[in-house]
């Protein structure tokens, strides 16, 4: 039961990462690397798919041995980050609001921008 559990979020992490490949604020390697966990968790088949799909393998890969993003998707990462901070500001959040979601923003870019690179 707990396997079903574990490849079925997995299957919706690949969902979510592919329709973020294609959505500008959706993330696609965050929900990739969940994908990976829940697959380990639950078919060895499932994860070794993932790690060996040529195009969602890569980033997985990287990040597993070395902690590594790619440059291309931390300028991403960072065009998310501002747009999502610039639709709170257009929508009028309260400024303690903005001021908690700057720090937390910033700070995952900072880890980010503190990521190696391939």
């Amino acid at each position: 039961m707990i396997r079903v559990f574990w490849a079925t979020a997995g299957v919706l992490a690949v969902i979510f990462g592919m329709i973020g490949a294609v959505m500008p604020l959706l993330p696609t390697v965050p929900f990739l690397l969940l994908a990976a966990f829940c697959f380990a968790r639950s078919s060895e088949r499932l994860h070794a798919w993932l790690l060996q799909h040529p195009r969602l393998g890569p980033p997985i890969r990287e990040w597993q041995q070395r902690g590594a993003i790619s440059r291309r998707a931390k300028w991403l990462a960072i065009g998310s980050i501002l747009a999502t901070f610039g639709i709170s500001v257009i929508i009028g959040l309260r400024p303690l609001i903005l001021l908690i979601q700057g720090l937390t923003l910033t700070g995952v870019a900072l880890f980010i921008w503190t990521r190696p690179e391939r």
